[in-house]
């Protein structure tokens, strides 16, 4: 039995105030002292889950024409991006840990995501 207990549901509903914090908190937290990539990357993330957000095939989708599994391998591709960043760009202090933490938080969730139950086999 897996320990997922994100379930499809709950990920719908964390994606549009993560995808709104993506946009205000570098701004807020006054990011890109090491390098400007560090604003402008969380804030084109963020306009990006947004727009993702939307086109999801779960139950905040809006338009509802992409799979929530393409959802969530792009999610894991931001995640691990993030924490790369300050090691690709040079992110250090603030920037650093801004990425690390958010990148650590995208990971968690999806590791910590609850299966959907599949049909059964016959």
């Amino acid at each position: 039995m897996p320990f997922g207990f994100v379930t499809k549901t709950i990920h719908s509903w964390l994606d549009y105030p993560v995808a709104a914090a993506l946009m205000i908190l570098p701004v807020v937290l006054g990011l890109g002292e090491s390098n400007p990539a560090a604003l402008w990357l969380s804030i084109l993330t963020g306009i990006a889950a947004l727009i993702l957000t939307i086109f999801t095939d779960h139950q905040t989708g809006l338009i509802r024409v992409l799979p929530y599994r393409v959802h969530m391998a792009v999610d894991l591709a931001v995640g691990l991006t993030f924490l790369a960043a300050p090691f690709l760009f040079g992110f250090t202090g603030l920037d650093a840990a801004f990425y690390w933490l958010n990148g650590l938080a995208v990971v968690a969730v999806i590791g910590l995501h609850k299966p959907e139950p599949g049909p059964s086999a016959a």
